[in-house]
Protein backbone atom coordinates (compact mmCIF):
# COMPACT_ATOMS: atom_id res chain seq x y z
CA UNK A 1 0.00 0.00 0.00
CA UNK A 2 1.22 3.76 -0.59
CA UNK A 3 1.07 6.01 1.70
CA UNK A 4 -1.13 9.05 0.91
CA UNK A 5 0.74 12.52 0.44
CA UNK A 6 0.66 14.65 2.83
CA UNK A 7 -1.01 17.97 2.61
CA UNK A 8 2.20 20.22 2.21
CA UNK A 9 3.24 18.00 -0.79
CA UNK A 10 0.27 16.70 -2.22
CA UNK A 11 -1.06 18.06 -6.33
CA UNK A 12 -3.08 20.43 -7.02
CA UNK A 13 -5.32 18.28 -8.34
CA UNK A 14 -4.95 15.69 -5.47
CA UNK A 15 -6.44 18.45 -2.60
CA UNK A 16 -9.40 18.79 -4.98
CA UNK A 17 -13.11 18.67 -3.52
CA UNK A 18 -14.22 16.89 -7.27
CA UNK A 19 -11.35 14.05 -6.64
CA UNK A 20 -12.64 13.79 -3.13
CA UNK A 21 -15.84 13.25 -4.31
CA UNK A 22 -16.72 12.05 -7.81
CA UNK A 23 -17.57 8.47 -8.52
CA UNK A 24 -15.08 6.03 -10.44
CA UNK A 25 -14.98 6.74 -13.94
CA UNK A 26 -15.00 4.65 -16.90
CA UNK A 27 -12.33 1.96 -17.82
CA UNK A 28 -10.14 4.29 -20.25
CA UNK A 29 -7.29 1.68 -21.33
CA UNK A 30 -4.63 3.31 -22.92
CA UNK A 31 -3.97 3.12 -26.68
CA UNK A 32 -2.03 -0.20 -27.80
CA UNK A 33 -0.79 -0.44 -31.27
CA UNK A 34 -2.19 0.83 -34.06
CA UNK A 35 -5.83 1.18 -34.89
CA UNK A 36 -8.05 2.94 -37.34
CA UNK A 37 -10.91 5.80 -36.93
CA UNK A 38 -12.49 8.23 -39.00
CA UNK A 39 -12.03 10.87 -36.59
CA UNK A 40 -9.71 11.01 -33.41
CA UNK A 41 -9.95 13.47 -31.11
CA UNK A 42 -7.33 14.50 -28.97
CA UNK A 43 -8.29 15.55 -25.40
CA UNK A 44 -10.99 13.98 -23.43
CA UNK A 45 -12.53 17.28 -21.19
CA UNK A 46 -15.86 18.84 -21.68
CA UNK A 47 -15.25 19.51 -25.94
CA UNK A 48 -13.49 16.58 -26.85
CA UNK A 49 -16.26 14.34 -25.43
CA UNK A 50 -18.96 16.01 -26.10
CA UNK A 51 -17.57 16.13 -29.84
CA UNK A 52 -17.27 12.33 -29.83
CA UNK A 53 -20.43 11.57 -27.91
CA UNK A 54 -22.67 13.43 -30.73
CA UNK A 55 -20.54 11.32 -33.51
CA UNK A 56 -20.47 8.42 -31.96
CA UNK A 57 -24.32 8.70 -31.59
CA UNK A 58 -24.22 9.49 -36.04
CA UNK A 59 -22.25 6.11 -36.23
CA UNK A 60 -19.08 7.92 -37.15
CA UNK A 61 -16.19 5.75 -35.78
CA UNK A 62 -14.01 8.05 -33.45
CA UNK A 63 -11.39 7.33 -31.36
CA UNK A 64 -10.64 9.82 -28.27
CA UNK A 65 -6.53 10.40 -26.62
CA UNK A 66 -6.51 11.54 -23.47
CA UNK A 67 -3.11 12.28 -21.66
CA UNK A 68 -4.49 11.68 -18.47
CA UNK A 69 -7.42 9.77 -17.70
CA UNK A 70 -10.77 11.51 -18.94
CA UNK A 71 -10.80 15.10 -16.86
CA UNK A 72 -7.57 15.23 -15.43
CA UNK A 73 -6.87 18.22 -17.48
CA UNK A 74 -8.69 21.57 -16.47
CA UNK A 75 -12.49 20.06 -17.41
CA UNK A 76 -12.21 17.58 -13.84
CA UNK A 77 -11.08 20.73 -11.76
CA UNK A 78 -13.01 23.80 -12.97
CA UNK A 79 -15.82 25.42 -10.78
CA UNK A 80 -18.67 23.04 -12.09
CA UNK A 81 -20.97 26.57 -12.89
CA UNK A 82 -23.06 25.77 -16.07
CA UNK A 83 -23.08 29.63 -17.17
CA UNK A 84 -24.93 30.39 -20.50
CA UNK A 85 -23.37 32.66 -23.11
CA UNK A 86 -20.88 34.68 -24.01
CA UNK A 87 -18.75 37.63 -22.18
CA UNK A 88 -20.04 39.54 -25.11
CA UNK A 89 -22.74 41.20 -26.61
CA UNK A 90 -25.05 40.62 -29.28
CA UNK A 91 -23.72 44.07 -30.96
CA UNK A 92 -20.05 43.10 -30.06
CA UNK A 93 -20.69 39.37 -31.43
CA UNK A 94 -22.08 40.96 -34.77
CA UNK A 95 -19.23 43.48 -34.88
CA UNK A 96 -16.53 40.49 -35.06
CA UNK A 97 -18.20 38.03 -37.09
CA UNK A 98 -20.31 39.76 -38.79
CA UNK A 99 -24.69 39.36 -38.60
CA UNK A 100 -25.20 36.02 -39.86
CA UNK A 101 -22.61 34.37 -37.49
CA UNK A 102 -22.72 36.71 -34.51
CA UNK A 103 -26.26 36.17 -33.90
CA UNK A 104 -25.83 32.33 -34.35
CA UNK A 105 -23.25 32.36 -32.00
CA UNK A 106 -25.32 34.65 -29.54
CA UNK A 107 -27.90 31.99 -29.71
CA UNK A 108 -25.99 28.81 -29.51
CA UNK A 109 -24.72 30.86 -25.90
CA UNK A 110 -27.50 31.57 -24.70
CA UNK A 111 -28.89 28.21 -24.79
CA UNK A 112 -25.73 26.72 -24.08
CA UNK A 113 -26.65 25.28 -20.14
CA UNK A 114 -29.41 23.68 -21.89
CA UNK A 115 -26.79 21.49 -23.72
CA UNK A 116 -25.38 20.51 -20.22
CA UNK A 117 -29.37 19.32 -19.01
CA UNK A 118 -29.74 17.51 -22.12
CA UNK A 119 -26.78 15.47 -21.67
CA UNK A 120 -27.35 14.83 -18.07
CA UNK A 121 -30.79 13.83 -18.48
CA UNK A 122 -30.28 11.98 -21.63
CA UNK A 123 -27.35 9.95 -20.24
CA UNK A 124 -28.70 9.67 -16.84
CA UNK A 125 -25.20 10.75 -15.56
CA UNK A 126 -24.88 11.02 -11.89
CA UNK A 127 -23.54 14.70 -11.34
CA UNK A 128 -24.82 16.54 -8.55
CA UNK A 129 -26.93 18.93 -11.40
CA UNK A 130 -28.55 21.66 -10.01
CA UNK A 131 -30.61 24.10 -12.11
CA UNK A 132 -30.94 26.88 -9.16
CA UNK A 133 -30.00 29.85 -11.85
CA UNK A 134 -26.73 32.06 -12.40
CA UNK A 135 -26.64 35.08 -9.98
CA UNK A 136 -24.35 37.87 -11.74
CA UNK A 137 -23.68 39.99 -8.85
CA UNK A 138 -22.87 43.97 -9.09
CA UNK A 139 -20.77 46.02 -6.50
CA UNK A 140 -21.92 49.42 -8.43
CA UNK A 141 -24.50 51.45 -9.88
CA UNK A 142 -22.81 51.08 -13.61
CA UNK A 143 -22.47 47.16 -13.42
CA UNK A 144 -26.04 46.99 -12.57
CA UNK A 145 -26.93 49.52 -15.44
CA UNK A 146 -24.85 47.01 -17.21
CA UNK A 147 -26.58 43.95 -16.19
CA UNK A 148 -30.11 46.03 -17.11
CA UNK A 149 -28.81 46.31 -20.56
CA UNK A 150 -27.47 42.02 -20.60
CA UNK A 151 -31.57 41.51 -19.35
CA UNK A 152 -32.49 43.36 -22.16
CA UNK A 153 -30.63 41.54 -24.87
CA UNK A 154 -31.61 37.81 -23.61
CA UNK A 155 -34.88 38.52 -22.78
CA UNK A 156 -35.04 39.54 -26.64
CA UNK A 157 -34.14 35.80 -27.19
CA UNK A 158 -36.78 34.64 -24.35
CA UNK A 159 -34.10 33.81 -22.23
CA UNK A 160 -35.57 33.23 -18.63
CA UNK A 161 -33.73 36.68 -17.36
CA UNK A 162 -34.74 39.12 -14.44
CA UNK A 163 -33.38 41.82 -12.92
CA UNK A 164 -32.45 41.52 -9.32
CA UNK A 165 -32.29 44.24 -6.65
CA UNK A 166 -30.45 44.89 -3.69
CA UNK A 167 -32.42 42.62 -1.32
CA UNK A 168 -33.29 39.90 -3.86
CA UNK A 169 -29.33 39.35 -4.49
CA UNK A 170 -29.07 39.17 -0.71
CA UNK A 171 -32.25 36.51 -0.01
CA UNK A 172 -30.60 34.43 -3.15
CA UNK A 173 -26.77 34.82 -2.18
CA UNK A 174 -26.64 35.17 1.80
CA UNK A 175 -23.43 37.32 0.49
CA UNK A 176 -22.48 40.79 1.90
CA UNK A 177 -21.95 43.64 -1.13
CA UNK A 178 -24.20 43.76 -3.88
CA UNK A 179 -25.77 46.69 -4.87
CA UNK A 180 -28.04 44.00 -7.23
CA UNK A 181 -27.46 41.88 -10.15
CA UNK A 182 -29.67 39.52 -12.72
CA UNK A 183 -30.54 36.21 -12.63
CA UNK A 184 -30.11 33.32 -15.69
CA UNK A 185 -33.05 30.76 -14.27
CA UNK A 186 -32.13 28.29 -16.59
CA UNK A 187 -28.28 28.14 -15.31
CA UNK A 188 -27.01 26.00 -12.33
CA UNK A 189 -24.55 23.75 -11.29
CA UNK A 190 -22.82 20.11 -11.57
CA UNK A 191 -19.68 18.13 -9.91
CA UNK A 192 -17.42 18.67 -12.86
CA UNK A 193 -15.43 15.68 -12.49
CA UNK A 194 -18.77 13.58 -12.21
CA UNK A 195 -20.01 15.18 -15.18
CA UNK A 196 -16.69 14.61 -17.46
CA UNK A 197 -16.78 10.92 -16.28
CA UNK A 198 -20.37 10.69 -16.92
CA UNK A 199 -19.90 11.89 -20.82
CA UNK A 200 -16.89 9.44 -21.10
CA UNK A 201 -19.00 6.74 -20.52
CA UNK A 202 -21.88 7.81 -22.50
CA UNK A 203 -19.48 8.55 -25.48
CA UNK A 204 -18.30 4.83 -24.67
CA UNK A 205 -21.70 3.13 -24.69
CA UNK A 206 -22.45 4.93 -27.65
CA UNK A 207 -19.42 3.30 -29.59
CA UNK A 208 -16.57 5.94 -28.94
CA UNK A 209 -12.82 4.58 -28.12
CA UNK A 210 -11.83 6.30 -25.19
CA UNK A 211 -7.66 6.01 -24.37
CA UNK A 212 -6.75 7.43 -21.07
CA UNK A 213 -3.24 7.36 -20.32
CA UNK A 214 -2.29 7.99 -24.29
CA UNK A 215 -0.84 11.42 -24.33
CA UNK A 216 -0.65 12.21 -28.89
CA UNK A 217 3.46 13.04 -29.17
CA UNK A 218 2.98 13.72 -32.68
CA UNK A 219 0.58 14.36 -35.85
CA UNK A 220 1.57 13.08 -39.24
CA UNK A 221 -0.02 13.61 -42.43
CA UNK A 222 -0.50 9.79 -43.59
CA UNK A 223 -1.23 9.73 -47.50
CA UNK A 224 -5.43 11.28 -47.67
CA UNK A 225 -5.45 11.29 -43.94
CA UNK A 226 -3.49 11.73 -40.48
CA UNK A 227 -1.61 9.42 -38.42
CA UNK A 228 -1.72 10.39 -34.62
CA UNK A 229 1.11 8.68 -32.63
CA UNK A 230 0.98 8.40 -28.79
CA UNK A 231 4.18 6.49 -26.75
CA UNK A 232 2.50 2.76 -27.35
CA UNK A 233 0.44 3.13 -30.29
CA UNK A 234 -1.01 5.14 -33.37
CA UNK A 235 -4.20 6.50 -34.84
CA UNK A 236 -5.18 6.89 -38.61
CA UNK A 237 -7.80 8.49 -39.33
CA UNK A 238 -9.01 10.93 -41.93
CA UNK A 239 -9.84 13.53 -39.69
CA UNK A 240 -8.22 15.34 -36.53
CA UNK A 241 -10.01 17.73 -33.75
CA UNK A 242 -7.03 18.58 -31.28
CA UNK A 243 -9.23 19.44 -28.42
CA UNK A 244 -6.84 20.36 -25.56
CA UNK A 245 -7.87 23.87 -24.50
CA UNK A 246 -5.14 25.55 -22.27
CA UNK A 247 -2.75 22.38 -22.21
CA UNK A 248 -2.12 22.46 -26.23
CA UNK A 249 1.73 21.99 -25.48
CA UNK A 250 3.74 21.86 -28.65
CA UNK A 251 1.21 19.75 -30.65
CA UNK A 252 0.77 21.30 -33.30
CA UNK A 253 3.15 24.11 -34.39
CA UNK A 254 2.36 27.96 -33.27
CA UNK A 255 -1.28 26.43 -31.74
CA UNK A 256 -0.40 27.59 -28.19
CA UNK A 257 0.76 31.10 -29.10
CA UNK A 258 -2.94 31.77 -29.57
CA UNK A 259 -4.14 31.81 -25.88
CA UNK A 260 -2.86 32.59 -22.67
CA UNK A 261 -3.18 29.67 -20.38
CA UNK A 262 -4.31 31.28 -16.39
CA UNK A 263 -4.53 29.96 -13.50
CA UNK A 264 -8.06 29.82 -11.80
CA UNK A 265 -7.92 28.53 -7.82
CA UNK A 266 -10.52 27.71 -5.82
CA UNK A 267 -11.23 26.36 -2.27
CA UNK A 268 -13.74 25.20 -0.04
CA UNK A 269 -15.18 24.98 3.24
CA UNK A 270 -16.51 21.86 4.93
CA UNK A 271 -20.17 20.20 4.98
CA UNK A 272 -22.94 22.40 6.04
CA UNK A 273 -21.64 25.76 5.93
CA UNK A 274 -23.78 26.74 3.36
CA UNK A 275 -26.81 25.61 5.45
CA UNK A 276 -25.59 27.08 8.53
CA UNK A 277 -25.09 30.62 7.07
CA UNK A 278 -27.82 30.65 5.01
CA UNK A 279 -26.04 31.16 1.92
CA UNK A 280 -27.11 30.01 -1.78
CA UNK A 281 -30.15 28.62 -0.42
CA UNK A 282 -31.85 28.11 -3.99
CA UNK A 283 -28.59 26.16 -4.71
CA UNK A 284 -27.68 28.59 -7.37
CA UNK A 285 -24.30 29.72 -8.43
CA UNK A 286 -22.54 32.85 -8.41
CA UNK A 287 -20.14 35.11 -10.36
CA UNK A 288 -19.64 38.87 -10.34
CA UNK A 289 -19.06 42.16 -12.26
CA UNK A 290 -15.21 42.61 -11.61
CA UNK A 291 -12.45 42.87 -14.54
CA UNK A 292 -10.75 39.89 -11.85
CA UNK A 293 -14.06 37.48 -11.66
CA UNK A 294 -14.75 35.97 -8.66
CA UNK A 295 -17.32 33.51 -8.77
CA UNK A 296 -18.59 31.23 -5.69
CA UNK A 297 -20.93 28.19 -5.34
CA UNK A 298 -22.01 25.17 -2.80
CA UNK A 299 -21.85 21.44 -3.06
CA UNK A 300 -24.63 18.63 -2.39
CA UNK A 301 -23.19 18.34 0.80
CA UNK A 302 -23.25 22.14 1.56
CA UNK A 303 -20.04 22.96 1.11
CA UNK A 304 -18.97 26.52 -0.13
CA UNK A 305 -16.48 26.66 -2.35
CA UNK A 306 -15.26 30.32 -3.76
CA UNK A 307 -13.14 31.05 -6.61
CA UNK A 308 -11.15 33.31 -8.87
CA UNK A 309 -7.65 34.15 -10.12
CA UNK A 310 -4.78 32.42 -8.55
CA UNK A 311 -0.69 32.88 -9.00
CA UNK A 312 1.03 32.36 -12.08
CA UNK A 313 1.68 28.53 -11.44
CA UNK A 314 0.21 25.53 -9.89
CA UNK A 315 -0.70 26.18 -6.01
CA UNK A 316 1.56 24.14 -3.64
CA UNK A 317 -0.14 24.93 -0.09
CA UNK A 318 -3.08 26.76 0.97
CA UNK A 319 -0.86 29.75 1.97
CA UNK A 320 -1.36 30.69 -1.64
CA UNK A 321 -5.42 30.78 -1.89
CA UNK A 322 -4.89 34.90 0.63
CA UNK A 323 -7.46 35.80 -2.39
CA UNK A 324 -10.07 33.46 -1.82
CA UNK A 325 -9.60 33.75 2.09
CA UNK A 326 -10.10 37.50 1.97
CA UNK A 327 -12.84 36.84 -0.89
CA UNK A 328 -14.77 34.59 1.41
CA UNK A 329 -14.45 37.12 4.51
CA UNK A 330 -15.34 40.12 2.42
CA UNK A 331 -18.42 38.28 0.83
CA UNK A 332 -19.66 36.41 4.09
CA UNK A 333 -18.01 38.18 7.34
CA UNK A 334 -19.01 35.18 9.30
CA UNK A 335 -17.01 32.74 7.45
CA UNK A 336 -13.70 35.08 7.59
CA UNK A 337 -11.74 32.55 9.66
CA UNK A 338 -13.15 29.13 8.32
CA UNK A 339 -10.84 26.39 7.15
CA UNK A 340 -10.28 25.16 3.85
CA UNK A 341 -11.28 21.67 3.59
CA UNK A 342 -9.87 21.54 -0.19
CA UNK A 343 -7.95 23.23 -2.34
CA UNK A 344 -7.03 22.96 -6.06
CA UNK A 345 -6.62 25.00 -9.34
CA UNK A 346 -6.88 24.54 -12.91
CA UNK A 347 -5.73 26.36 -16.35
CA UNK A 348 -8.17 28.03 -18.54
CA UNK A 349 -7.65 29.22 -21.77
CA UNK A 350 -7.95 32.75 -22.32
CA UNK A 351 -7.93 34.35 -25.76
CA UNK A 352 -7.54 38.12 -25.69
CA UNK A 353 -10.86 39.40 -27.11
CA UNK A 354 -12.61 36.68 -24.66
CA UNK A 355 -13.79 35.18 -27.65
CA UNK A 356 -13.39 31.35 -28.76
CA UNK A 357 -11.41 30.19 -31.74
CA UNK A 358 -11.89 27.43 -34.06
CA UNK A 359 -8.92 26.90 -36.67
CA UNK A 360 -8.88 25.19 -39.64
CA UNK A 361 -4.78 23.98 -39.03
CA UNK A 362 -4.47 21.75 -42.55
CA UNK A 363 -7.15 19.77 -44.64
CA UNK A 364 -8.96 17.63 -42.26
CA UNK A 365 -7.25 19.20 -39.17
CA UNK A 366 -8.99 21.57 -36.68
CA UNK A 367 -8.67 23.04 -33.61
CA UNK A 368 -11.13 24.29 -31.01
CA UNK A 369 -9.99 26.29 -27.62
CA UNK A 370 -10.55 29.73 -25.33
CA UNK A 371 -13.78 28.50 -23.48
CA UNK A 372 -12.55 31.98 -21.39
CA UNK A 373 -13.69 30.58 -18.09
CA UNK A 374 -17.85 29.33 -19.05
CA UNK A 375 -16.29 25.77 -20.46
CA UNK A 376 -18.51 23.47 -18.60
CA UNK A 377 -21.55 24.83 -21.02
CA UNK A 378 -20.30 26.33 -23.87
CA UNK A 379 -17.43 23.73 -24.61
CA UNK A 380 -20.41 21.10 -24.08
CA UNK A 381 -23.07 22.70 -26.28
CA UNK A 382 -19.94 23.46 -29.20
CA UNK A 383 -19.92 19.54 -29.44
CA UNK A 384 -22.49 19.38 -31.55
CA UNK A 385 -21.09 21.72 -33.57
CA UNK A 386 -18.23 20.23 -34.31
CA UNK A 387 -19.03 17.29 -35.31
CA UNK A 388 -20.80 18.81 -37.79
CA UNK A 389 -17.80 20.25 -38.87
CA UNK A 390 -15.67 17.20 -39.31
CA UNK A 391 -18.40 15.19 -41.22
CA UNK A 392 -18.57 18.31 -44.15
CA UNK A 393 -21.19 20.86 -42.70
CA UNK A 394 -20.68 23.73 -44.45
CA UNK A 395 -18.43 26.50 -43.01
CA UNK A 396 -21.03 28.95 -43.61
CA UNK A 397 -23.38 27.07 -42.14
CA UNK A 398 -21.72 26.68 -39.48
CA UNK A 399 -22.51 28.78 -35.42
CA UNK A 400 -18.62 29.04 -35.49
CA UNK A 401 -16.91 28.72 -38.72
CA UNK A 402 -13.68 27.62 -38.79
CA UNK A 403 -10.80 30.60 -39.05
CA UNK A 404 -7.51 30.55 -41.06
CA UNK A 405 -4.51 30.95 -40.83
CA UNK A 406 -4.07 31.11 -37.08
CA UNK A 407 -4.25 34.15 -34.87
CA UNK A 408 -1.13 34.14 -32.72
CA UNK A 409 -0.43 36.63 -29.90
CA UNK A 410 2.58 39.02 -30.46
CA UNK A 411 5.63 38.18 -27.95
CA UNK A 412 3.73 35.71 -26.83
CA UNK A 413 6.99 34.53 -24.94
CA UNK A 414 6.07 37.18 -23.00
CA UNK A 415 2.83 35.38 -21.77
CA UNK A 416 4.02 36.02 -18.06
CA UNK A 417 4.42 39.22 -18.52
CA UNK A 418 1.55 39.78 -20.27
CA UNK A 419 -0.78 37.94 -17.35
CA UNK A 420 0.86 39.51 -14.49
CA UNK A 421 0.95 43.13 -16.03
CA UNK A 422 -3.38 42.20 -17.14
CA UNK A 423 -3.85 41.00 -13.81
CA UNK A 424 -2.66 44.12 -11.90
CA UNK A 425 -4.54 46.45 -14.10
CA UNK A 426 -7.83 44.88 -14.02
CA UNK A 427 -7.86 44.86 -10.15
CA UNK A 428 -6.48 48.19 -10.12
CA UNK A 429 -9.71 49.12 -12.16
CA UNK A 430 -11.56 46.96 -10.03
CA UNK A 431 -10.44 48.54 -6.75
CA UNK A 432 -11.42 52.21 -8.36
CA UNK A 433 -15.23 50.84 -8.98
CA UNK A 434 -15.25 49.32 -5.95
CA UNK A 435 -12.47 50.17 -3.19
CA UNK A 436 -14.29 48.33 -0.07
CA UNK A 437 -13.58 45.21 -2.32
CA UNK A 438 -11.01 42.95 -1.11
Amino acid sequence: MTAAPSPRSAPARDRSLWAATSPPGAACPPLVGPREAEVVVIGAGYTGLSTALDLARRGVSVAVLEAGQPGSGASGLSGGQVIAGLRHHPADLVASYGETVGRRLHTLGVGAADAVWDRVEGHSIACEATRGGWIQGAETDAALAEARRRVRSWAAVAAPVAILDREETRALTGAEGYVGGWIHKGCGSVQPLAYVRGLAAAAIAAGAAVHGDSPATRILGDGAGWRVETPRGRVTARRVLIATNALTGRLWPGLARTILPVWSYQASTGPGTAEAHGILPGGGVVSDTRRVLRYFRRDAAGRVIVGGKGLLRAPRSVADFDLQRRMLGRLFPALADAPFEHWWGGQVAVTLDRLPRLFALAPGVWASYGCNGKGVAWCTALGPVLADLVTGTPAADLALPPEEPMRTIPFHAMKTVYAAAGSLWLRLQDRFAAPQSA
